[in-house]
């Protein structure tokens, strides 16, 4: 590779007259400079950036690391989010996952990181931060100074959810769980929970989900071998919902009129399969756009507050009257 070195001998300058060149600095002449960067490309010189982020002890750079599957409608928004806010900064994204690209963090390959990534524990995040690593955590509540948190207000969504099918007369719930290891199926199960303490008479059971479609359509395969009357059920996230439409649709009964279904997270999808989707909404692009302006305020050292992203009840036709 094409070195500065290299750059100064064939312009007979020193290597710091070339680095205050390629740098753009005021300490020598436009036509210096200019002389030297046409060099450059003639050479064909790549600086190295490796090499220069250890010197400024900056990437420019931050990382996304979500969760390995990318399948689904959930993830555009929020990267999108993040996105926007960089867009406006002289800050590029890459998105990471597998427990090899963790390893971004403490070598300093980006200058910071948001995290909706189960492959993390807590102890190995409060590590980095130890560090001095800059992170905006989506999954959990962490306490440190070079942490801040940007998580959904999962209590009040399911509470809202499950509100409005009971309330419509329901009196046979089903909850589909999300995986056991994740903050926002966890959150959401306990305000399930607590809330339907508050109803008398009624049938509660809980089928195990993961998230995907595929739990889905097994729990309402359950639901219609189970099947005797008209029967609420509360997806923990709307994938899951959506695999027991894909299900039902080979079967005689109907969503909204025997199965009647609530999600959580109103991906795109909700809206456009028959009939719609009730479910839980909240701008998953103004997550992702608050998590990468709070991270840039971590990484400039300037104060940021945690935040919790409000929710709200999308009523739609899958969840009728009893």
């Amino acid at each position: 590779m094409v070195s500065i070195k290299d750059i100064a001998k064939q312009a007979g300058v020193s290597i710091s007259t070339v680095s205050y060149a390629l740098n753009g600095s005021s300490k020598i002449t436009e036509a210096t400079t200019a002389r030297i960067q046409e060099i450059a490309k003639e050479l064909n010189y790549v600086p190295n950036a490796a090499a220069r982020s250890l010197k400024k002890r900056e990437t420019k750079i931050i990382g996304a690391f979500l969760m390995a599957d990318y399948t689904g409608n959930f993830w555009g928004p929020l990267l999108q989010g993040i996105n926007d806010t960089l867009n406006n900064t002289d800050y590029e994204l890459i998105v990471c996952n597998g427990i090899k690209s963790h390893r971004f963090l403490p070598e300093q390959v980006i200058d910071g990181a948001v995290v909706l990534d189960w492959s993390f524990s807590d102890e190995e995040l409060i590590n980095y931060a130890n560090l001095g690593c800059k992170l905006v955590v989506l999954d959990r509540e962490l306490d440190h100074p070079n942490i801040n948190r940007v998580i959904l207000d999962n209590t009040t969504g399911s509470t809202l959810a499950v509100n409005y099918v009971l309330e419509k007369g329901h009196r046979k719930l089903y909850i589909v769980t999300g995986p056991e290891i994740s903050y926002d199926a966890t959150q959401r199960l306990q305000a399930v929970r607590q809330t339907v303490k508050h109803y008398d008479n009624i049938q509660y059971q809980e089928i195990i989900g993961d998230f995907s479609k595929t739990s889905g359509a097994h729990a309402a395969a359950r639901i219609v071998q189970e099947y005797k009357e008209p029967v609420a059920v509360f997806c923990l996230n709307d994938e899951m919902a959506i695999g027991m439409y894909d299900y039902l649709s080979a079967t005689t009964y109907q969503v909204g009129k025997h199965i009647h279904i609530i999600g959580f997270d109103n991906i795109e999808m909700s809206q456009y399969i028959m009939p719609n989707l009730a479910t839980i909404d909240y701008s998953k692009h103004k997550w992702g756009a608050v998590a990468a302006e709070n991270l840039l305020k971590l990484i400039a050292n300037n104060p940021v507050s945690n935040m919790t992203l409000d929710v709200s009840l999308i009523k739609r036709e899958s969840a009728q009257k009893r």
